[in-house]
């Protein structure tokens, strides 16, 4: 017999009281914003594998033993609330049903202490327009909502390609180094949202806002240009060019985010892997073979291409695979945050997630089903491009 229960044919003066639930630790609550997405999914299965987070008769541990746990002092998480327009998979947290655009948002951010925002779309399908009218207005909204509610800090992510990739970039870029990304594309949305972050510090001096800026994300769920670039057949190589290459695994994110959200960090930081990766070391772990194009050709092709319809990026795209972008994560680092993946454990984890998925042109082909999916301008260019130089050298090699 179940010893809360009792047996019924035990006295009633004997029958053991139920067990009292152990009582929720103190701590702040926190608001997430797009919460049943990928990044949100990720968070919450991180924060819903400590027992002291959420309700403790729901929670579940699920969180990947490789993410790192916060451990340090201070203030920790205690309630959460998830924000979403459908209703995430989550149990333990309090959910809240509503669009981030929507002006009755403060509502909902009642009680909230830190708020992350992660309702921003980086789908590469979706159009511009409709992708601008959920990153920008969405952003500017919840900002607006979280100082009406009295929140005290909220928490965006945006990018560390902002810095733009240059040839003369250092190694590393300062986390206050100038933003100099081209205003096109993605790329457009996340400037716009960091020009809201300063706004809001101006504007809302009681609202502290933190911007996080990942390198490249990988990791489960995560679809960009830079995981479509290394969907495509071969990798392209911008002749006399020297890329280095640095990722983000979405479980470090997390962690950084957490960082954010208690006030470990303040103003804008970047979230990264340790150091970086080589071409041709990335051709080694990837097992791809490259093919090298000169400059002009390369982006005449993703001009066209793009012009076309048939990427959804423009050809400034290709200054990510030609020159430097990487980032040192200074201010995490020294509030005591840790990377868990190294950059080559990312393009391990990256080339399993694009395995069963190659991007050409404007298709995806994966499993049983090809779906349009553009591809990046790089992975089109390499397709296009890539298959023609092929075929030219077979002919030699056969006129020989």
């Amino acid at each position: 017999m179940n010893s809360e229960v009792g047996d019924i044919s035990t006295p009633a003066a004997n029958v053991a009281p139920p067990r009292a639930r152990s009582p929720r630790k103190s701590g702040i609550t926190v608001a997430i914003t797009g919460a049943a997405g990928a990044i949100g999914q990720v968070l919450l299965d991180q924060w819903l594998d400590r027992p002291e987070i959420g309700d403790p008769a729901t929670s579940v541990a699920v969180f990947d033993p490789a993410s790192q746990p916060l451990s340090a002092p201070g203030p920790q998480i205690g309630k959460i609330v998830a924000i979403d327009v459908k209703r995430g998979e989550a149990q333990g947290v309090t959910w809240r049903i509503g669009d981030v655009r929507d002006p009755s948002l403060a509502k909902r951010l009642n009680g909230v202490d830190a708020l992350i925002h992660l309702a921003v779309d980086w789908s590469l399908e979706t159009p511009a327009s409709e992708r601008t009218a959920l990153n920008v207005r969405g952003t500017q909204t919840v900002v607006t909502a979280a100082a009406a509610a009295g929140v005290g800090r909220v928490v965006l992510v945006t990018s560390a390609s902002v810095f733009g990739a240059l040839p003369d970039n250092p190694i590393p870029l300062a986390e206050d180094a100038p933003v100099m990304a081209s205003p096109e594309g993605i790329q457009a949305d996340l400037l716009e949202i960091e020009r809201i972050a300063e706004d809001a510090r101006r504007v809302h001096p009681g609202l502290e806002v933190v911007v996080v800026r990942p390198a490249a994300l990988i990791g489960p769920g995560v679809d960009t240009l830079v995981t479509r670039h290394f969907a495509a057949p071969l990798l392209l190589a911008i002749r006399d060019t020297s890329p280095a290459w640095q990722f983000c695994h979405v479980h470090d994110l997390c962690a950084a985010l957490e960082f954010a959200a208690l006030g470990k960090v303040s103003g804008t930081v970047t979230c990264a892997s340790d150091g970086f990766l080589t071409q041709s070391r990335v051709e080694e772990l990837t097992g791809m073979k490259r093919v090298e194009l000169p400059l002009a050709v390369a982006m005449a092709t993703a001009e066209r291409l793009h012009r076309l319809g048939l990427t959804p990026v423009p050809a400034s795209e290709l200054a990510y695979v030609m020159h430097p972008l990487v980032v040192s994560s200074a201010q995490l680092r020294a509030a005591g945050w840790r990377p868990m993946f190294d950059n080559e454990t990312n393009v391990r984890v990256l080339v399993e997630e694009v395995r069963s998925a190659r991007a050409l042109v404007g298709r995806r082909i994966g499993g049983r089903d090809a779906a349009v999916a553009g591809a990046s301008a790089a992975g089109a260019t390499v397709a296009v491009l890539g298959a023609a130089a092929f075929v030219r050298a077979a002919r030699k090699a056969r006129g020989r």
